[in-house]
């Protein structure tokens, strides 16, 4: 346990410039925005979001354990509740403020993460593998926004050794102020995608949006760019512009300061030999697929530069675990038989799908099993929509998938391409889809769910396990 408390009634009204009404009781060692997950002697931020108002939940969270609430109105039935710190204007400043004020406190060496595809991923292979050196502060779940960046901010450690921050962006424009309150001193592009394509007129333009984590690097700081992107060039000149002079490239390419040398995939890990930065090491990676061991380098690269333990983090890469919805394999019991069910449903643009694909492609059937993807619609890729979904044929067909269960409008253009004995079942929703996906299904399939958030391809990942009992993993 912390021998101090992560903050004081005194640095939360420094930091927010805000009055305390009322006296904090206890310790407060925890920062939520969520009232129904408050926990006890927390701040409780009231966040106005576009469909409710954390300011109806004060008197709840404070009943509940909340050792102060933040907030920039202030009533009676909120003072009678407990401790009520009051802002000006908007209680997301006061948790911004409180965001710097941690990350200005702080010693530990930071590192912000980037990317079209990948982000989460590589955050969670960082928090394992910085672990292995020291107390490791890192972003929960994909709180990678502007609410979910401060937040994160907020609870840092002040103990930590390693911060690990993950930024993502919808639009250009919205990378620069999270880096700047995150200050990171290594900065990590995994790639540069079609994801939100949509909102942006070409890939360039969505390279030099991720471009934007580097104007909060601070002096002496690194880049670290997927070498084997078309992109590395542009990313390298902007990292260049702001003063960065350490970028460190990852990835197959031979130039690349950080290598892929071989990999052996296999359905649930991969075996990586890699040079890291003239260093060679070969180490056993937790999670399974290609993508998943070149963005390991870029983990390595962090531990490299960062002064921890290579040896240890290699070693710690082993029990590394997919992030929830983005591969999580889990074996279903069927009948007298079982499937095996893999989670992708959390999101998707066509390099995130095309990786999912080639997971399933190397997941192992079981007796007369089948590779079966059910893919829900990619969204925000605009124009663009059609022909991308379209163009999934080519890994569909690559990594020999043999049936398909398609839902929503855009992955018809898919479902129209694809051969009639290969075609399961099509609906204009992922609920539509339900009954003909769980009665179609048999022992020995394989089967990858994915699709973008807003396709709620969650849906048919609940309803595997609520119809098929998932088998416990052996002790």
């Amino acid at each position: 346990m912390a021998d101090r408390a992560l903050w004081t009634s005194q640095e939360l009204v420094a930091a927010t410039d805000g009055t305390l009404h009322g006296t904090v009781q206890g310790p407060v060692n925890g920062v939520s925005i969520d009232s129904r997950a408050v926990a006890a002697g927390d701040v409780f931020v009231a966040i106005k979001g576009d469909k409710m108002d954390g300011h109806d939940f004060v008197v709840s969270a404070l009943k509940s354990g909340a050792g102060v609430a933040l907030v920039s109105q202030v009533t009676d039935e909120m003072r009678a509740a407990g401790a009520v710190l009051q802002v000006a204007d908007d209680p997301l400043r006061g948790l911004e403020d409180m965001g710097r004020a941690a990350r200005a406190w702080s010693r530990a060496q930071v590192v912000a993460v980037t990317g079209s595809v990948g982000k989460t991923s590589t955050k969670e292979m960082l928090r394992v593998a910085l672990a292995a050196s020291g107390e490791t502060h890192a972003s929960a779940a994909s709180f990678n926004n502007h609410w979910g960046v401060p937040l994160t901010l907020a609870r840092f450690s002040r103990t930590a050794a390693f911060g690990v921050f993950e930024i993502g962006m919808n639009h250009s424009g919205e990378i620069t102020p999270l880096v700047k309150m995150v200050q990171p001193h290594v900065a990590i592009v995994t790639n540069v995608a079609a994801s939100h394509l949509g909102h942006f007129a070409s890939l360039d333009d969505i390279a030099e949006a991720k471009a934007e984590i580097f104007s909060g690097v601070v002096e002496g700081g690194a880049a670290v760019i997927n070498r084997d992107s078309p992109h590395f060039e542009l990313l390298a000149a902007r990292a260049k512009a702001r003063g960065i002079k350490s970028i460190i490239g990852f990835g197959r390419h031979k130039d690349a300061a950080v290598r892929l040398e071989q990999v052996a995939l296999h359905a649930f890990c991969c075996c990586v030999t890699a040079d890291v930065m003239g260093e060679k090491v070969s180490y056993k990676l937790g999670v399974p697929g290609e993508h998943m061991a070149i963005n390991s380098l870029a983990v390595l690269a962090v531990v490299k530069l960062m002064g921890a333990d290579l040896a240890r983090a290699t070693m710690a890469l082993a029990h590394a675990e997919p992030a929830k919805g983005r591969g999580v394999q889990e074996r279903l019991r069927i009948g007298s038989g079982e499937l095996l069910l893999i989670d992708e449903s959390y999101n998707a643009n066509p390099a995130s799908v095309a990786a999912a694909l080639a997971l399933l492609a190397h997941a192992k059937l079981g007796k007369n099993g089948r590779r079966v993807a059910v893919l829900g619609d990619m969204l925000e890729l605009g124009q663009f929509g059609p022909d991308f979904h379209a163009e999934l044929s080519k890994p569909m067909d690559e990594h020999a998938i043999d049936v398909l269960y398609a839902a929503g409008p855009l992955m018809n253009h898919l479902w129209e391409k694809t051969p009639a004995a290969k075609r399961g079942a099509y609906a204009a929703n992922s609920t539509a889809l339900k009954d003909s996906l769980l009665a179609q299904l048999r022992s020995g399939d394989v089967v990858m769910v994915k699709g973008s958030l807003g396709s709620r391809m969650g849906i048919l990942v609940d309803a595997l396990r609520a119809q098929f009992a998932p088998i416990k993993k052996e002790s």
